[in-house]
């Protein structure tokens, strides 16, 4: 199935069932040592959403085969995330599906969803260095706001109007 998968493949984002849930947590072990190292595994992500009253997640899917994986953090949950609006908090496609688009594809359905929500712009963080994002979320406009957390760089998306 995973052949029929292309740049051509519709790109969605759907709720995470327990029939799902494994499926989403086993793409992490598809990332390269290095990528682990920069983003959490997908079932840590989930705990860590259920423990959170201002997370939102889904599962990405190209076609019929789930291809990532997003969390949001929205709202004023200081305790995880201090930022007031919408924060990237956790993104990660699959290695066999990265460089087919789908990422951008992905993170544009967010930003759908985050200016429906009435926001007019979104967050995140990265780390630099070996297998850093940094170069996607630049090339998507994100732009870096000149905070840290922690150890990685805030970037912004400005939503156009």
């Amino acid at each position: 199935m995973n052949d029929q998968i292309n740049s051509a493949s519709e790109i969605s984002l759907r709720r995470i069932t327990c029939q799902t849930v494994s499926d989403i947590c086993d793409l992490s072990e598809t990332l390269s040592e290095a990528q682990r190292n920069k983003v959490a595994d997908n079932a840590m992500s989930i705990a860590e959403a259920h423990f959170s009253e201002n997370a939102w997640f889904r599962a990405v899917y190209a076609d019929e085969v789930p291809v990532g994986f997003v969390m949001l953090h929205i709202g004023s949950d200081y305790d995880v995330i201090d930022c007031p609006g919408a924060f990237l908090w956790r993104f990660m496609i699959a290695g066999p599906f990265q460089r087919m688009g789908f990422g951008e594809k992905a993170i544009a359905l967010v930003a759908r969803e985050m200016k429906a929500r009435g926001f007019a712009e979104l967050f995140t963080s990265y780390g630099l260095g070996e297998a850093s994002p940094e170069g996607f979320y630049k090339r998507l406009g994100f732009v870096t706001t000149g905070e840290t957390y922690d150890d990685e760089i805030e970037a912004v998306l400005t939503f156009s109007t």
